[in-house]
């Protein structure tokens, strides 16, 4: 009988026993013992007749069968007054017994054939898992929970649920390692069969509603038929065949099994979240802990998969380079060697057989195609060296197609001996490398062939393809035969009799009339420079030209000269040169550049005696510029003051941008230091004129620093000096010029010196304060003062703050010598409260955008002025104008922060900085207070300043903000702004600043004033 007919009688017989069993209930016990006992039988016969090379798995899925049968035979045999208790105990006994076997027999069947795959193994360990935890929550822990229930029920239960899980863990790796065929489709859907029913089964236990003859027990009797069915098909000895390994890798099919166990816990804890509450936190916990760490695992097995990949991926690249440079085949030999050794892991005992005959090769490739052979099947010779191991990675080396349509040539093969996870993962890579080498042996016989062959005609028929142009001169240097391709670089007129001088541009024929010269017979070689061709239409080509010499060789009898284009890569070069050593945004040197060639002037005076001058240049306003109006507009600025510079020069003069606003020029081979004194000159009156950006004119000036080799010896001298000079001439003021003079040192080295000073002076605090007076114009009432910090050093003296401001704000210091200020004066405010309670003063307190910029700036002026008991009305912060064009996000935040807070914020030296007065409507200021460079001179009656301190002081008080106008000197300047509606003003018209002693006077005299509109909004 054949195989297809008995399983035909085997299906047909267990359809029969199955419609037994549902249709005649009093049949049930004896038609379910006969499918069980018939799957049994269906196993033993199927392993019997086949044969497979392992039988004990099959075996063992025989005894799980029987146990199963047995298990159902002893819990349905009715004695009479129902089942026994020994009958339960035995039944669940006999039950559990199935998972023992089953488990062997499956982890037998999945390692019989070898290639085992731990990523496999943890995506079914992931699934299992998550399946195993909704089992838990569903199944196990409600019997485990329910009081009606024996220990010996419960422990069954939690034993029947473990053994489901691992049975589909097993299924699942047996899916994935396994190669699809009928016998294993059939064993894994028996299994699924068996899960499916035994889960079903608890749940209706659990619910009450199980009832035997169900529906339940189809998925019994389908475990039961698909089992013995694939016992009984042909190709249930391929589950324990060896198997060939195959590359582990991940593909969209695989990813939905960690999927599914990952979601398995949030989707449970949900449920149990929607309905009453959650009862099983602690094994939802651990099993997506274990889920988790499960799929992190398998995360690193790809990861390192998949460098592996990338370093055997740059392994390959690098033996191909090698290879295509090989130029004999012991080379190619060593090259494999060496790649195979890079590309398996480092360390790894390997061994390589290169096979350069055909013949032999022959006997080591198999012919269907498979890579991985046994070492027992190659011949003992191969065998010996391959150093004993198991398994050999065998890989044809052919020129073609394999196909077997005679378009491919086997060159050899390439044998690679390793451990077996080693050479599986090494297949693909292996292949491609004896390929590569396969190409390089053709390309070393080709080339042999070639130089065999007398043929000239041969010749022109091997080289017609290539791009190089290759020329074969004669002993007068005439062409006597060109390659095809020299039509495309000189066109298609004969070059046959051209002499080869003709070609080469004339700047480079002696060049090339040296090197052939100096060639001997049979040497070849590579001009280390270019020549310069013209091509057919007369333009200059770049040719990377080599020369050899076989005037001697019977077969060419002439010089050898190829030329390769190479005019797109030295463009390229020379764009990229120029990018490294040239600003991108002015086309001037860079400072890589500018030092280079400073450097090579000052070696070249050191030898000629000659005068060099260096200038550094720095523009006057160009960060507020910047700031207001945006760096497009400031880099427009950077443009033309770089083509202004650059119009000032002489040819061999260098301009650079070092950076910024930095520009710096050398000028070599000077006659006298007068001349540099006119180069400078020319800048200064080029940077006098307005530079016109399109939407508005800029007028930027431009301090510089000069330093010549009259003062200087080497490169790095040079720029010290100019550098002083410059810094010297930016303290003088805009516009302005300095040379370098050894004098220079001693105002640089005060400087230094006020610096240390400085930060001496806040640890000892060598401060004190002032306080002018703001008063309100129409009474003279006094309604606040400003803080001003005066330095009382101990040998210079009272030291001006435009002195020593600046410093602070360069180094930082501004920051502590800012909250000292700020404390000293909330102290003086409350003690001025105190003295006018009626009229409460306030405390104004400039402030800089160095502290605005400090992180927790705000926080600390509010926990200052809560340890001083001052409310925020009693405090006005100024700040300057230039700050508020700043684009700052920090400073913003703090802004807003403070006046949410109640404290008010002034604007000081309105009018001084770039904006408008239409910015007041932008901004969230309090108060104005106009610079004094408006206020002087209004009692002179000049009809454009009083229309423009009269349009700040409207446009103020339309947006609700009070106005101080600075600086009032004279009555006649007190009169006029009054006239004009300006409310408060401060100047020594009314006081000079006060020490704080005089302060608490003053407010003690006028304690006594009428109370006034206060300075709000």
């Amino acid at each position: 009988m054949s195989v297809r007919r008995l399983i035909a009688c085997y299906g047909g017989w267990m359809v029969v026993l199955a419609a037994v069993y549902f249709a005649v209930p009093g049949a049930r016990v004896a038609a379910w013992a006969l499918i069980g006992m018939s799957s049994v039988a269906a196993i033993v016969a199927g392993t019997r007749h086949h044969r497979p090379r392992k039988r004990r798995p099959w075996y063992l899925l025989a005894l799980a069968v029987t146990a199963f049968v047995a298990g159902d035979t002893v819990g349905k045999i009715d004695l009479g007054g129902g089942p026994a208790e020994w009958q339960a105990l035995l039944s669940g006994v006999l039950y559990l017994a199935i998972f023992p076997l089953m488990t062997a027999a499956m982890i037998m069947l999945a390692n019989a054939g070898g290639n085992r795959d731990p990523g496999s193994l943890l995506d079914s360990y992931a699934l299992a898992a998550g399946v195993g935890l909704f089992l838990w929550v569903a199944l196990v822990s409600p019997n485990v929970r329910n009081p009606d229930l024996t220990d010996v029920d419960k422990i069954s239960v939690v034993c029947f649920a473990l053994g489901d899980v691992v049975l589909l863990a097993l299924s699942t790796r047996l899916l994935l390692e396994v190669r699809r065929g009928w016998a294993v489709v059939l064993v894994i859907l028996g299994a699924a069969g068996l899960f499916t029913a035994d889960i079903l089964y608890g749940l209706l236990r659990l619910a009450g509603t199980w009832a035997s003859g169900g529906p339940v027990d189809l998925g019994w009797f389908a475990f039961y038929l698909l089992w013995g069915a694939a016992a009984l098909h042909p190709s249930m000895t391929g589950l324990t065949e060896p198997r060939p390994p195959r590359p582990r890798s991940v593909n969209a099919r695989r990813l939905w099994l960690p999927a599914v166990a990952l979601v398995t816990g949030p989707t449970v804890l949900m449920y149990q979240v929607e309905n009453g509450g959650v009862t099983d936190g602690t094994a939802i916990a651990l099993m997506s802990t274990l889920i988790i760490w499960l799929g992190l695992s398998r995360l690193a097995g790809v990861v390192r998969t998949h460098q592996q990949t990338l370093n055997r991926e740059r392994g390959l690249r690098s033996a191909g380079a090698a290879l295509v440079s090989a130029t004999g085949l012991d080379e190619i030999d060593t090259i494999l060697r060496e790649a195979t050794a890079r590309l398996l892991p480092a360390g790894t005992p390997h061994a390589v057989l290169v096979e350069r005959r055909p013949e032999d090769a022959a006997c080591l490739v198999r012919r269907d195609g498979v890579l991985l052979r046994s070492a027992a099947e190659l011949p003992p010779s191969v065998r010996d060296q391959l150093g004993g191991f198991a398994l050999a990675l065998v890989c044809p080396m052919t020129v073609g197609s394999r196909d077997g349509d005679g378009g491919g040539r086997d060159c050899g093969a390439l044998a690679v001996a390793a451990a077996e996870v080693e050479l599986v993962n090494l297949q693909g890579v292996i292949e491609v490398l004896a390929g590569q080498a396969a190409l390089a042996w053709e390309r070393i016989r080709l080339a042999s062939e070639i130089n065999r062959r007398a043929s000239e005609e041969y010749f022109r028929t091997l080289v017609q393809n290539t791009a190089d142009v290759i020329l074969i001169l004669d002993e007068q240097m005439r062409v006597r035969y060109a390659s095809p391709s020299a039509a495309q670089m000189f066109g298609a007129g004969p070059l046959t009799g051209t002499s080869l001088f003709d070609l080469v541009d004339s700047r480079d024929a002696g060049r090339a009339g040296d090197l052939i010269d100096m060639l001997q017979p049979g040497e070849s070689h590579a001009d280390s420079a270019d020549w310069r061709l013209h091509d057919a239409g007369g333009m200059s080509l770049r040719v990377s030209a080599s020369v050899r010499d076989l005037r001697q060789d019977p077969t060419v009898r002439g010089l050898v000269v190829t030329f390769r284009d190479v005019t797109a890569r030295r463009q390229l070069e020379h764009d990229l040169t120029r990018q490294t050593f040239h600003d991108s945004l002015t086309g001037l040197a860079n400072r890589v550049l500018f030092q280079e060639r400073l450097q090579q002037a000052v070696t070249r005076a050191g030898r000629t005696g000659g005068l060099i001058g260096v200038l550094l240049i720095n523009l006057d306003g160009f960060k507020a510029v910047n700031d207001a109006s945006g760096h497009q507009t400031g880099d427009r600025l950077l443009a033309m003051v770089a083509q202004r510079l650059r119009s000032t020069l002489r040819s061999a003069d260098t301009a650079a941008r070092l950076g910024g606003d930095e520009f710096a020029v050398l000028a070599e081979d000077l006659s006298s230091p007068v001349e540099i004194n006119a180069m400078v000159a020319r800048i200064v009156d080029e940077f006098a004129e307005p530079f016109d950006l399109g939407d508005m004119s800029v007028l930027s000036s431009a301090g510089i620093g000069v330093a010549s080799t009259a003062d200087a010896d080497t490169a790095a001298e040079l720029l010290r000096q100019a550098d002083l000079a410059l810094h010297v001439a930016k303290r003088a003021g805009k516009a302005q010029w300095r040379r370098y003079q050894p004098s220079l040192h001693t105002p640089m080295l005060q400087q230094q010196q006020l610096r240390a000073d400085l930060e001496q002076a806040i640890a000892d605090e060598e401060f004190t304060l002032h306080f002018q007076p703001l008063v309100e114009l129409g009474s003279g009432i006094t309604l606040g003062m400003e803080a001003l910090v005066r330095w009382q050093h101990p040998q210079r003296g009272m030291v001006p703050p435009d002195q020593f401001i600046p410093l602070a704000e360069e180094t930082g210091l501004i920051v502590p010598l800012g909250l000292w200020v700020l404390e000293q004066g909330l102290a003086a405010a409350v003690t001025w409260r105190d003295l006018r309670p009626e009229r409460p003063p306030y405390v104004s307190v400039n402030v800089s955008a160095r502290q605005f910029r400090t992180t927790g700036f705000a926080d600390e002026v509010m926990e200052r002025l809560t340890a001083a008991g001052l409310p925020p009305s009693g405090l006005l912060l100024e700040i300057t104008e230039s700050m508020l064009l700043r684009d700052d996000e920090q400073a913003w935040t703090h802004l807003a922060t403070l006046r949410e807070h109640g404290i008010r914020v002034a604007i000081d030296d309105f009018g001084t900085g770039y904006s408008s007065l239409s910015y007041l409507r932008q901004v969230s200021v309090d108060v104005v207070k106009i610079d004094k460079s408006f206020v002087d001179g209004l009692g002179n009656e000049n009809p454009h300043q009083n229309a423009l301190v009269e349009g700040i002081v409207k446009l103020a008080q339309t947006l609700d903000l009070g106005v101080v106008a600075e600086g009032i000197e004279e009555p006649g300047d007190h009169a006029a702004l009054h006239a004009m509606g300006c409310p408060y003003g401060q100047g020594y018209l009314f006081s000079r600043p006060l020490p704080g002693e005089d302060a608490e006077r003053w407010f003690r005299e006028n304690r006594a004033a009428a109370p006034l509109t206060p300075l709000t909004r």
